[in-house]
């Protein structure tokens, strides 16, 4: 992985700096591009290092891929910031996966993370599908829909393939992650040798355990607390997901690679605390949904500044997988887990309409609005604004609980 650190930081430009102090370290700091809002800290005393220097950036914060809800000009502003920006491509083709890539090395030099799903494709099932559109009728009749006209494909979730494996070969990110498992091994064999740092989430220590084993260079540790899909692979069991805080210090005493927290994170507390643990950094993805260069939609940003702590739920009735999502009427009508739903991603076909035909009218009954435990933490800045201060607040955290546990030694000395 030492090209990895050269090609970033040979190509970092120091444009200018001003000293200033934090926990009685001295810190460097550039001033950021022109257009950013902030400065972006850089070389900060993060006490765990190990993510950092494997993967080149300058803080151990992971922009989550949430498809459909952040592209090229998220990842953008996070890499700007010295995070790690990432490409959600299981929603792309590989020749939007190329274009995007492009545009993001048009703008910044630092190191990418492309996402991709390793689900296994679902067999047609007329019966269940047919089953499940009847079930959808009603909804279809009450918003003047015809419950029996086709209905469009979801938009393409394909598991990563040769053509897909082709595309990253050709594109040589720096940071390959996968969800929903892992891919064969011939493709991880390819991903490997291109010079890619590999990694997948897991939900369970079994989970992470196994991804080491087959070759993972580090393990993202979802808990539950976490919005959009859940990433277990090895188990279906819902009922049996871990919160992140239990999650992450089991993980890091059963695994050798570093261990990213995910789920309920949303300020620097949550940084400090996720890194007191063991953790070497954490991925972060509704605290971006709120950020401008999100992709969500007017009405999905109005449901995330209203949601609650109790306001999310996880669900099967959207897609046919897990998720965590802000309740709506959907959700309350039909789950939230509901039987004989199509396998992933089939049970989408048929929402789409009622989705289009509900939004249009300014009503979420049938969207599906992602969203972790953390919402009400959530802040409206930009993305790269957002990063400094997220990597500020931990580090500040950090050095207070530090000089915390100092005084408790010093007082138990005297």
């Amino acid at each position: 992985m030492g090209s990895i650190k050269r090609r970033v930081f040979m190509k970092s430009a120091v444009v200018g700096a001003i000293a200033c102090t934090i926990e009685g370290t001295q810190v460097l700091f550039t001033a950021n591009r022109a257009t950013a809002q902030a400065s972006v800290p850089r070389l900060l005393p993060w006490p765990n290092r190990r993510l950092l220097d494997l993967l080149g950036v300058e803080h151990p914060i992971i922009q989550a891929p949430m498809g459909g809800l952040v592209d090229s000009e998220m990842a953008v502003a996070v890499l700007t910031a010295g995070g790690l920006g990432s490409l959600p491509c299981a929603p792309l083709t590989p020749k939007q996966v190329r274009e995007e890539v492009a545009k993001i090395r048009a703008q910044v030099h630092k190191p990418i993370n492309l996402n991709f799903f390793c689900h296994i494709p679902p067999k047609p099932d007329e019966a269940s599908e047919s089953a499940w559109r009847k079930r959808l009728a009603p909804y279809y009749v009450e918003l003047g829909l015809d419950p029996n006209s086709p209905v469009p494909t979801a938009p393409n979730r394909k598991p990563f393939d040769a053509e897909m494996c082709d595309a990253v070969v050709e594109l040589k990110p720096e940071v390959v992650s996968f969800t929903f498992g892992w891919p064969e091994a011939a493709l991880l064999k390819r991903v490997k040798a291109a010079g890619c740092f590999v990694l997948s989430s897991a939900t369970t220590v079994a989970e992470g355990r196994w991804l080491e084993e087959h070759g993972a260079d580090a393990v993202i540790a979802q808990g539950v607390e976490a919005g959009g899909h859940r990433a277990m692979f090895l188990t279906k069991d819902v009922a049996s997901q871990v919160g992140t805080f239990a999650l992450v210090p089991q993980m890091v005493d059963a695994v050798k690679i570093p261990v990213i927290a995910a789920g309920g994170i949303a300020d620097g507390r949550g940084i400090a605390a996720a890194l007191s643990l063991g953790a070497s950094g954490v991925q972060m993805g509704t605290a971006y949904l709120f950020c401008p260069e999100s992709r969500a939609s007017a009405l999905h940003r109005a449901a995330l500044k209203s949601a609650r702590s109790d306001s999310t739920v996880i669900t099967n009735v959207f897609t046919g997988r897990p998720v965590r999502a802000i309740i709506n009427r959907f959700v309350r009508e039909q789950g939230p887990l509901a039987d004989s739903v199509p396998s992933f991603p089939l049970a989408g076909n048929a929402i789409q309409p009622l989705r289009a035909a509900a939004e249009s009218h300014g009503s979420t009954d049938f969207t599906p609005l992602y969203s972790g435990q953390a919402a009400p933490l959530c802040r409206e800045l930009p993305a790269s604004e957002l990063t400094s201060k997220l990597a500020v607040e931990a580090i500040q955290r950090l050095g207070e609980m530090n000089r915390g546990s100092s005084g408790a030694a010093n007082g138990k000395r005297s």
